[in-house]
């Protein structure tokens, strides 16, 4: 590990939190140089959030508004941010989409992982859509996050094949099982300065990256 100091990430849920546990753990192993400074969800009762405080992580709560109200929840999620001293933010399962003042006020700092090979399938249910298309590949993407949804620049993705016998089940627990070693390694580039956001464009080592670096789970 570098002799930097640990990029402090807050991270936002809405589920269960494996890939925000995943991450946890990294960093409480030192595999990467970062910790989690907090985890938000904007659904109380997210079990991602009693995993969060299982590993000594603080939690915040922020109830999700009405329609055209998106402002409060981020207004006090920029609070609970900022309290944490969160330089990093990285959704993990946030299922719901920020608007673009927020995330433009955070151009460069937002990761998240998307369970498709973008630009194929953004959106829901990407594994039924797969499947229904007869793709013969799948996997995630680690991106930045842009105003466009699931559009930011790729730096990671993990490719699977899919197999014939495969159902929506399967192949998300497959996908989610290389989701859990993309996303760590990605922030950990993040941590170590390898990565780095410029002129609207993902860096890695000094090099502008035009392409996302893919990594074959069934090579």
């Amino acid at each position: 590990m570098s002799g930097r100091p640990a990029l402090r990430l807050g991270i936002l849920i809405s589920g269960r939190g494996t890939n925000m546990a995943a991450i946890a753990r990294q960093c409480r192993e030192g595999r990467i140089g970062a910790q989690v400074a907090i985890v938000i969800s904007e659904r109380p009762e997210a079990a991602g959030l009693t995993t969060a405080r299982e590993h000594g992580i603080p939690t915040r709560a922020i109830a999700w508004p009405g329609p055209g109200r998106t402002g409060e929840f981020e207004t006090a999620a920029q609070a609970a941010l900022a309290e944490a001293g969160a330089e990093l933010i990285v959704l993990a399962g946030f299922m719901r989409i920020l608007s673009s003042a927020f995330v433009l006020a955070h151009a460069g700092a937002i990761l998240n992982i998307h369970p498709s090979l973008l630009p194929k399938y953004p959106g829901l249910h990407t594994h039924r859509r797969v499947l229904a298309a007869g793709e013969r590949t799948h996997g995630a993407t680690v991106h930045f996050v842009t105003p466009e949804l699931d559009g930011g620049p790729p730096v990671l993705q993990s490719r699977i094949a899919v197999r014939p016998a495969d159902t929506e089940e399967t192949l998300s627990a497959r996908v989610q099982a290389t989701e859990h070693i993309i996303y760590p390694r990605v922030i950990g580039w993040c941590a170590e300065g390898r990565l780095a956001w410029r002129d609207a464009l993902p860096w890695l080592d000094g090099q502008p990256l035009a392409q996302p670096l893919l990594e074959d789970f069934d090579a």
